[in-house]
């Protein structure tokens, strides 16, 4: 009986809406070079049920165009349907960037701003005469000032009316996805910029795409439907529930307990396969993607991943949680996949990962671009950098008197780069992430050098009030954990811990060597920071690898930001933004550090 019940609910018919969307909302586009429009969106001119409610656009001049109730019209770009975004630009030809970045009004809309960074807009009376001062000011934007009227940008976050002049007031709070600093935010443009803004879809509606076919809304269920592209008639529900019919004969199976057979059946499989501390993990992980059900990357299944990865053909390297494969999405785009097959019992360098950068983005930080978690199999898809690791080009050379592979101008870049993604983290998320492993195996390069941080299993979340960080253990690599990991001797666990890994890893850059080499055999000689600290305190040349006089300002620079960033106590390391004062600063304005550690007078293989 119970057999026969399965076959009935199999052999149901799929539901078949009255609408035929397949003679009205197939794909479109404007111009022959424009964005495809379909599911979501759809053009005015096609039936309401081709898209959902507010996903309206329009043609105008062979340009496709989008209306925001609270802003006006827009032209539409680019639709990245996969990831979900638009890019869009401002219909008002205007000479003032940052007029159009900080324009647009998503209230009353379906959109939302990805990855919003807070600005507080402010007006003065006179020009704010040492700007240095203040941290991350934009201004004064000569396209909107005028007269006595002096306008400026800063971070939310860092905006108090104690700290600006008094002749300063506020004028308004604004969300934008641009980073107000990258952008020519002082002057005007020939061009409007681009803006990227989300939109949030039916899950049901991924599953149905990825399976080849497409969607459309039904008005009269209120529901999303699936239809197939080579059966106009063959139309259904893709949701988690089933139609009327298939849940009363589902109600039937439970009464004559056929469900609960197949229940105790699956419990006990699961049950002989699955370990106690397996199950605990799973669970919780299943917890936390129950929470997050808004994440911005996709959820792929196993199989989907071998067919991103090609059979986990090409395998890119391999680390303390699993390896790194290359692969590539159906639209071509090259993509990193983790896979955590060395991953902790309860799942936590999983949930670290999603939870930190599944929810944030900024031009220094690796994008997730998704993930899987399909019983004991845990990966996570990352943006593709075609560089590797900043560590392969500091300590991979097979002689060491071979020339640097990154010039000082390079390498000064990437220690801002760097500067930059981990001040984000610290001040720019709505909390703080601690990443508790800055090291060069963790800074990616792209294809221009520029680096993105990676690698969050060990990051720990907090909010911006809270100064002190609990830790039951250290966490993080060896060479690069702050002193206070070890001991609440030498002060208090805190942001300052990631300041201390990335001084260890600028003077890393600078001698393009390790710090601390276990593998050498003379232990009394192998701490290089204390080495530089002498050279440097002693008014000493360093000797390295120099092909300009420029090149010797830019080493002496970063190794005196590195040496103030391992100070012992936290209290005298710099906080980031000020690590980035120094780093974009002269030479000559900054003064030697004390002397950051104790040990015996040493002096190392160098000259």
């Amino acid at each position: 009986m119970f057999l026969v019940l399965i076959m009935i609910i199999i052999l149901l018919p799929p539901y078949s809406g009255a609408e035929n969307p397949n003679e009205f909302c197939a794909p479109k586009r404007c111009s022959p070079n424009g964005p495809e429009i379909r599911y979501p969106f759809r053009l005015k001119t096609q039936p309401l049920f081709c898209a959902q409610e507010g996903f309206e656009l329009y043609c105008l001049n062979n340009k496709t165009l989008l209306h925001l109730p609270a802003s006006g019209d827009y032209y539409v770009q680019e639709i990245e349907y996969h990831f979900r975004w638009i890019t869009i630009t401002d219909v008002q030809e205007t000479a003032c960037t940052i007029q159009s970045l900080l324009a647009p009004d998503l209230n009353n809309s379906r959109f939302y701003v990805p990855y919003p960074l807070e600005r507080t807009v402010f007006i003065c009376t006179n020009r704010i005469q040492n700007i240095r001062s203040y941290y991350d000011v934009v201004g004064p934007i000569s396209c909107l000032s005028y007269d006595r009227n002096f306008v400026y940008v800063m971070s939310s976050q860092e905006y108090s009316d104690e700290i600006l002049p008094l002749y300063c007031r506020k004028y308004k709070t604004v969300g934008s996805s641009i980073d107000l600093n990258s952008a020519d935010a002082t002057g005007g443009t020939s061009t409007n910029p681009a803006i990227e803004i989300g939109w949030k879809t039916h899950k049901e509606c991924d599953k149905c795409e990825g399976s080849g076919d497409y969607c459309w809304f039904n008005t009269t269920s209120n529901s999303v439907m699936c239809c197939k592209h080579d059966n106009p008639k063959f139309c259904f529900n893709y949701d988690r529930h089933h139609s009327p019919v298939k849940e009363i004969v589902l109600s039937i199976a439970v009464s004559i307990g056929g469900s609960t057979l197949l229940a105790l059946v699956i419990l006990i499989f699961y049950k002989s396969w699955k370990s106690e501390s397996e199950k605990e993990a799973q669970l919780k992980v299943d917890k936390f993607l129950e929470d997050y059900k808004t994440l911005n990357p996709a959820r792929y299944s196993y199989s989907d991943l071998k067919k991103i990865t090609g059979k986990f053909k090409q395998r890119l390297g391999q680390g303390g949680y699993g390896s790194v494969f290359r692969g590539k999405f159906s639209n071509g785009i090259p993509v990193a996949v983790k896979m955590l097959e060395h991953s902790k019992e309860n799942g936590e360098e999983f949930i670290n990962e999603v939870a930190t950068i599944g929810r944030i983005h900024h031009f220094n930080i690796v994008r997730l671009l998704g993930f899987c978690s399909e019983g004991t199999r845990r990966a996570l898809i990352y943006e593709f950098m075609p560089n590797g690791s900043l560590e392969k080009f500091l300590f991979s050379r097979e002689n060491q008197s071979a020339q640097r592979p990154l010039s000082w101008e390079k390498l000064q870049n990437i220690a801002i780069g760097i500067a930059r993604g981990v001040e984000y983290l610290h001040q720019g998320c709505n909390q703080r992430i601690l990443h508790f492993d800055i090291k060069p195996h963790n800074i990616l390069l792209d294809h221009n050098f520029r680096p993105k941080i990676s690698d969050f299993g060990l990051a720990k979340l907090c909010s911006k009030e809270q100064s002190v960080i609990t830790m039951t253990a250290a966490r993080g690599t060896a060479g690069y954990i702050a002193p206070e990991l070890f001991s609440r001797n030498f002060g208090d666990v805190s942001y300052k811990s990631d300041v201390f890994s990335y001084g260890m890893m600028l003077l890393e850059m600078v001698g393009c060597r390790k710090n601390i080499d276990l593998t050498t055999e003379n232990q009394s000689q192998i701490y290089f920071p204390e080495w530089i600290y002498n050279k440097l305190s002693q008014g000493k040349e360093l000797h390295l690898e120099f092909v300009e006089d420029e090149d010797k300002e830019i080493a002496k620079k970063l190794a005196i930001v590195g040496l103030w960033c391992i100070q012992w106590n936290p209290i005298e390391r710099p906080s980031m933004p000020m690590v980035l004062q120094m780093l974009e600063g002269d030479l000559q304005s900054l003064e030697m550090p004390p002397k950051p550690f104790v040990s015996s007078n040493v002096e190392i293989g160098a000259n």
